[in-house]
């Protein structure tokens, strides 16, 4: 009896030590859960069954145990009983994961958007094209390309390719159509990019300047610009470990305002010597971006009314953090044509309608190789300089976004491609048969 009692007290010992030590960690996962949860119910439209059963099925995500309240706009998800996270969903605003002394009662101020035009064809509006053929496209080949794409493995939900402003291939995995909302990720990164490109043009800041932050005035970051952190090449310490708790895990699922995370680093490098990617350093460019403007509600607007809706990305909403800073690191959703019409704004250097929303030379500043990225960084975008995808053109660059989410844009061939899913994909192999449909 004795050594069965010890038995059972070591086998207790060891649960609580297990729980202890991974405590933090049922944090991040139960954020996630309930995060991407609400997020996909309330602003996607899915439901709790089919999120639980694709979005949030992977290890170890999927050991918590989801909720969803109707009446409420809630999602809660737990692991093991153990700790509870919820998430909440304000119409304009999208969904924000919160903490336990976060006052849903509070009024909060959301974006002034103005109505979709579904009377002009795409890409113009959010019409129907008239159907037409385009004669240098072999449209077997390019089908089979993206027919590819399709298999159980690759995970793919969407993919929209567009030649010459015509939609050539469009194809949907079952449960997605093209009104379907999918979030972009890390793609958000290149939307918030945009932004200070259209205010660079419009002389309301100069992104060569040093960056406005208070507390590095009095030690060396007064140095750093704001080119420094468009480019991801500020010398700042930053851990984007998704694997573990971390910098960028800390952010999304611990922090109520995440603009601020990054501005307390120090330095692990030097500015325009160390490239790092961090997902930090585009929150704290939406912080930046946020005190330019007089007002909240000022800053809330200018992203829809310079940009998103002013090109049509009507279905487009960008999640804020429980301070109301836009969380340009990851939280856009779109349906795959809006995401396709960013890449249209990009390929035709910022005209748009006539209309000139960014200057042509923010193309060239964005698609600048950033030193130490090997080629592949620019400024929040991403690019082929150094040929890492052989038989793609060394001057297409892209938006990415995690399991592989992508606005591909080639400027040579007049070409936009978006592909989007739950996995990655074969680049090279993909767009090499995209760019061999077309003579």
């Amino acid at each position: 009896m004795k050594i069965l009692k010890r038995v059972l007290l070591l086998l207790i010992s060891v649960v609580l030590i297990l729980i202890v030590y991974n405590y933090p960690k049922l944090n991040i996962i139960a954020g996630y859960s309930a995060k991407n949860m609400n997020s996909s119910v309330f602003l996607a439209g899915r439901t709790l069954q089919f999120t639980d059963s694709t979005d949030n099925h992977f290890s170890p995500i999927n050991l918590a145990s989801d909720l969803v309240d109707v009446d409420t706009k809630s999602a809660s998800s737990s692991v093991f009983g153990l700790l509870t996270r919820t998430a909440i969903y304000r119409e304009g605003l999208g969904s924000v994961l919160i903490t336990d002394d976060f006052d849903t009662s509070v009024e909060v101020r959301v974006p002034k958007r103005t109505k979709p035009d579904n009377l002009t064809a795409f890409p113009l509006g959010n019409a129907e094209q008239k159907d037409s053929v385009l004669t240098d496209v072999n449209y077997n080949k390019l089908n089979k390309t993206v027919g590819n794409l399709f298999t159980n493995h690759t995970q793919t939900r969407a993919v929209v390719v567009i030649h010459k402003n015509q939609i050539i291939a469009e194809k949907y995995a079952k449960g997605f159509t093209k009104n379907a909302r999918i979030l972009g990720w890390s793609m958000t990164k290149s939307i918030m990019s945009t932004v200070f490109g259209i205010l660079q043009t419009q002389g309301k800041i100069n992104v060569f300047d040093k960056a406005p932050i208070t507390e590095w005035q009095n030690d060396d970051r007064k140095n750093i610009t704001i080119n420094n952190l468009l480019q991801m090449n500020s010398g700042l310490a930053w851990d984007e470990n998704y694997n573990e708790i971390s910098d960028v895990t800390k952010m999304l699922f611990l922090e109520k305002d995440m603009t601020k995370i990054q501005a307390k680093k120090q330095f692990a490098g030097k500015p325009n010597e160390t490239w790092s990617y961090s997902s930090g350093t585009t929150n704290l460019l939406s912080g930046i971006l946020r005190n330019i403007f007089k007002t909240h509600q000022e800053y809330l607007d200018y992203w829809y009314t310079q940009l998103i809706d002013k090109i049509g990305m009507n279905s487009m909403v960008i999640e804020t953090d429980m301070a109301g800073n836009y969380v340009g690191s990851s939280y856009a959703w779109a349906t795959p044509r809006d995401w396709a019409k960013f890449g249209l704004l990009y390929l035709n250097n910022g005209n748009w309608n006539g209309e000139q929303l960014f200057d042509a030379s923010w193309v060239d500043y964005v698609t600048t190789p950033t030193n130490g990225s090997n080629g592949t960084y620019g400024a929040q975008f991403w690019l082929n300089a150094n040929g890492q995808f052989p038989d793609v053109p060394k001057n297409m660059f892209y938006a990415d976004g995690y399991q592989g989410q992508f606005v591909f844009v080639f400027p040579d061939q007049d070409l936009v491609v978006v592909r989007m899913g739950l996995s990655h994909i074969d680049i090279n192999a993909f767009l090499k048969g995209v760019l061999e449909s077309i003579k």
